[in-house]
């Protein structure tokens, strides 16, 4: 199934099920994707989560129903699975501009506000078009290191590096570095947007028996199959790399997202977050 296809298959489902109480990870099963992998992939091609297409759907399908039905105000809410009344005017003012019911007193039947259905530019398709990644087969390895939760919003991994630099030992230091994005309980929320907490895992490769350091936890990484692209630039550059493997590259690639950890690579290639020649390395698990 292809990029199309797939987002495709999930609009048409959304649709379909506007007056019914779904959520996020419906969405992701109705396309058979882990709600992980999927919520990230609908971003990368929609510019938005699904949460917020959902609603954004529902709010122009009110406006629709408060012109063109009899239902009361109230009903239009809440048969879209708005919670009450003032929650309904709220998002409804937010986006027309006026409450429900000046909107249906005046009659208007435009669609204000529409989100672009799909990559707003293709700025990163041309910028990234020769990335281009390396499919090879990794053995399982051990990490140390520590677990926190962040969000797309406030990113905790900066403040846990530092805490982490801390506290490992100068033996360990020539050792490779590891960012890890959990597939975890944490991500099968139902609404998740960019204040939705996830896990992470930030930490250095070791032995499977090496002790553990205080307040430092062990984590295994999976062996198997692995994408693994280059991000080269500085790190207020590398969401750009990640919305080009998530929205260029995995629709066109043939392959099958595998059910485990994503994770960034920091090796002597990795100088420091400004330098533009310095390079990261991020592999993503293929079937």
């Amino acid at each position: 199934m292809n990029d199309k296809q797939i987002i495709g298959k999930a609009i048409v489902f959304i649709e379909n099920n506007l007056y019914q109480p779904i959520v996020s990870s419906d969405v992701a099963e109705a396309v058979s994707y882990s709600y992980y992998h999927f919520h990230r992939y609908f971003h990368a091609i929609m510019g938005e989560t699904i949460g917020s297409y959902i609603r954004s759907r529902r709010l122009t399908q009110a406006a629709w129903d408060l012109v063109h039905s009899d239902k009361k105000v109230l009903d239009v809410g809440l048969s879209l699975y708005f919670e009450t009344a003032e929650s309904f005017t709220r998002a409804f003012k937010d986006r027309y501009s006026m409450t429900p019911s000046e909107y249906r007193k005046n009659g208007i039947n435009v669609l204000i506000g529409n989100r672009q259905s799909a990559q707003k530019s293709d700025k990163t398709i041309i910028t990234y078009a020769g990335l281009t990644p390396e499919i090879l087969i990794i053995p399982e390895l051990y990490i140390m290191g520590i677990r926190f939760k962040t969000t797309v919003s406030g990113n905790e991994a900066v403040t846990m590096w530092q805490q982490f630099n801390e506290k490992v030992s100068p033996a360990l230091l020539p050792n490779k570095r590891y960012g890890v994005f959990e597939t975890c309980e944490t991500c099968s929320a139902d609404i998740f947007n960019t204040d939705s907490e996830s896990m992470a895992f930030v930490g250095i490769e070791i032995s499977e028996n090496y002790p553990l350091l205080s307040d430092m936890q062990r984590k295994k990484l999976c062996g198997g199959k692995y994408a693994r692209f280059v991000h080269r630039g500085t790190i207020d550059t590398l969401i750009q790399t990640y919305h080009y493997i998530w929205g260029v590259w995995f629709p066109k690639s043939g392959f099958e997202l595998a059910n485990r950890d994503d994770f960034e690579c920091y090796t002597e290639r990795f100088t420091e977050a400004n330098d533009r020649n310095s390079e990261i390395d991020i592999y993503f698990p293929i079937e």
